[in-house]
Parts: structure tokens; sequence; C-alpha cells
């Protein structure tokens, strides 16, 4: 796979990021070769896979790598880099999408492109509580920004509407996510299956609600409907339908 490069100028990139972009090599001076960003990164990872991003200290990375902590310092600078790059490296590169059936399709690619989101999330929770500073900078985001993108193409939206209609989406992914991933991850922490987490926390909801004050609320646990299904593929699925009719709707005004 042929490498993307970044774009040469323009704003200033930690030293670090231009590592992952083979912008820079790594440094002249420092600690044994053996040691290396990739290294650096893999090693926070499989913590923040284990333990929860609250594992991730720049000592803890060290320890297991058997280094100095100062060493650490020489290939990333700041716990906010190796963030972006611990997200690049669980994202990974987006797969193609699947050739289109009888001409473009943009829902069906765009519908894709989320569910891939979506399941990078799934297989990382941790990534859920990682601060967003800002667009994307790293090669894997980038890309699966500009793969968004193209799911857009002819659809007669221009450029900002194509990259409105992206984050929209995207946005929808990651609070889906949320919204019972920190539940998730810390039953994934303590060892506890994600769905008996989620039990638990229904048996609570239902101790808790009262049918006065909470008359909706309660008729939804009446009948059946757990208050928390843990982000089921019906839900989900149903949700993106929706923004995607939103989307269609738009696609159809700027069409005609």
């Amino acid at each position: 796979m042929t490498q993307t490069k970044a774009p040469a100028g323009g704003a200033d990139l930690p030293a670090s990021i231009e590592v992952a972009w083979g912008l820079r090599e790594r440094p002249v001076k420092g600690p044994k070769p053996g040691m290396t960003l990739a290294r650096i990164v893999d090693a926070a990872v499989a913590v923040a896979a284990s333990e929860g991003l609250g594992g991730v200290s720049m000592g803890r990375i060290a320890k297991d790598l058997g280094a100095s902590t100062m060493s650490l310092y020489r290939y990333v600078s700041a716990k906010d880099e190796l963030y972006v790059l611990m997200q690049d490296a669980a994202m990974g590169p987006p797969s193609p999408l699947p050739a289109p059936e009888g001409g473009a399709d943009w829902r069906a690619a765009l519908a894709e492109w989320a569910r891939a989101q979506r399941r990078v999330l799934h297989r990382n929770l941790w990534m859920l509580r990682v601060p967003v500073p800002g667009p994307p900078v790293s090669p894997n985001s980038v890309a699966w920004w500009e793969q968004g993108l193209q799911c857009l193409e002819g659809t007669g939206l221009d450029a900002d509407e194509r990259n409105s209609v992206v984050l929209l989406v995207n946005g929808f992914v990651r609070n889906e996510a949320l919204l019972t991933g920190d539940l998730a991850e810390a039953g994934a922490v303590r060892g506890i299956p994600a769905q008996e987490v989620r039990a638990g926390y229904n048996r609570t909801l239902n101790r808790l609600v009262d049918p006065v004050h909470h008359p909706s609320l309660s008729r939804l646990l009446e009948s059946g409907t757990p208050g928390v299904r843990g982000g089921s593929d019906r839900e989900f699925g149903f949700g993106l339908e929706r923004v995607l009719d939103g989307i269609a709707a738009l696609v159809d005004i700027k069409s005609g």
C-alpha cells in the first residue's frame, strides 16, 4: 500500500506526528536503536486495552519497555501526542469499501464507513475517553476522513456540505458508542462481561425510576425494553438510517 504523504508546509506538527507520516527520522542521539516510536505506541495501546486509558503513563510505558521515562520523551514529547498516535494505531487504515453494484451508491458506502468506525470503537473502548484535540492530523485518521468524503462524491453536495455530513455521521457513531462505552470499559477492566455490567445498571434503573416523576421512562421499562441495550446493532441501524434519511433529503434537494 502506497503511503500517503502529508502536505508540506502549513501548520506545524509535533515531531512524533511527523515521524508517523514518515517526514522525520528517529532521533540521531538517544537510546539504543531498539527503541522506536512504534514500540512506545504499541506498549501504550496494550496498557489501555487491559487497564483503560487511566493506566497509561510515560512511567508505566517506560517500565514495560525496560527503558527510562526520560528516554521516551525523545520520541514523544507529551501524553496528548501519545494519545493521538495510540488512536491512529488502533484505528489502522480504513478497509476498501465494497464496490457498488449498478453505479455509485453513496448511502450504502457511507453506512459501511460508519459501521466500520463503530467496530473500531467497540474493539477499543478506551478511545472514547481520549479528548478530541482538533481536526485529524495523523495518517490513518486523515485516511478515514478522506474515505468518508469519497463516499459522497457524485451526490451534488459541495465540498463544505460533504465535510459537514462526514462530521455528522462520525459524531453519531461516537455518541452511540459513548452511550454504553463507559460501562462496558469499566466492566472489561474489572474482568466483568459487558452484558453483566449493563444488566446491573438496568436493575439499578428499575429501582430508581418513579412512575410519578418518570412516567415515560417507567412505561419504557414496563414494556420490557432495557434502559441500556449496550449499543445493539438494531438500535444503531435504526439511528443511522434516520441520519441517512436526512442526508438523502438534502441530496434530493441539491439534485433537484
